[in-house]
């Protein structure tokens, strides 16, 4: 993965010192997230480089936007980022667990993001740091359920991607915490490729769940219609 900046439209992201590298799930969640509330303050969990905060700040007139990230470097990079960023005067980032965090904020937001670590498969590399990044021990969908569940507004939304096979685990843990599907996107990367990533949107409000499908590619760097209209207004090439 490159550590060189990754360059959007509207901002640059600094990505030397985080683990996880920019990918193509944060930029699909923050292109995603419904923003038709207009929103006052968004809470990003697990910030990394800040890229979905920074992707919200774009597209909101949200006047707080609040990152939690529990990596030092990770935190530093992502402060650094948000202080380069056109809107920054809008966005903090919080250096602390999201448990210390729960403990100590007493408002609520209106919309709440995550792109959680999610590799739950039992084997571990030799960088503790990216470990920490990837895999979901780090930061389990029950805690991220539950946090959420005391930090969302009452008429809030949640939104979140993890992989298609977790979905149905997590939609069904979401409800013992009284949050219910209102959207779903299933993401493939061509036509005839499985289901890989569910973005999932969550609300205290139970409702019929409006499911779309996404397909990346045609063909090898050859974008979908449905994915140039979803990601134009940040990649350089769109």
């Amino acid at each position: 993965m490159s550590k060189k900046p990754f360059i959007f439209k509207q901002f640059i992201v600094n990505q030397d010192r985080c683990a996880m590298k920019i990918g193509t799930d944060a930029v699909l969640l923050g292109s995603w997230v419904s923003l038709e509330k207009n929103p006052f303050s968004i809470l990003d969990i697990g910030a990394g480089t800040g890229i979905i905060s920074l992707m919200l700040a774009q597209r909101s007139q949200a006047e707080l936007i609040d990152a939690i990230e529990i990596d030092d470097d990770a935190y530093e990079q992502c402060v650094d980022n948000f202080e380069n960023a056109p809107w920054g005067d809008r966005l903090f980032c919080y250096h602390a667990s999201l448990e210390e965090f729960v403990d100590e904020i007493e408002d609520t937001y209106n919309i709440i993001v995550s792109n959680p670590p999610f590799y739950s498969e039992n084997y571990k590399t030799d960088n503790n740091q990216r470990d920490m990044a990837r895999f979901s021990d780090a930061l389990p969908f029950s805690h991220l359920l539950e946090s959420v569940s005391q930090l969302l507004s009452e008429d809030g939304i949640f939104s979140v991607i993890i992989p298609f096979k977790e979905e149905a685990n997590f939609v069904s843990l979401a409800s013992t915490f009284n949050l219910f599907p209102n959207r779903i996107l299933h993401v493939k990367g061509n036509e005839t490729s499985d289901i890989k990533r569910s973005l999932l949107e969550f609300s205290f409000r139970e409702s019929d769940v409006k499911t779309e499908e996404l397909i990346i590619e045609t063909s090898r760097h050859e974008y979908t219609q449905d994915y140039i209209n979803l990601t134009k207004d940040f990649y350089l090439k769109m």
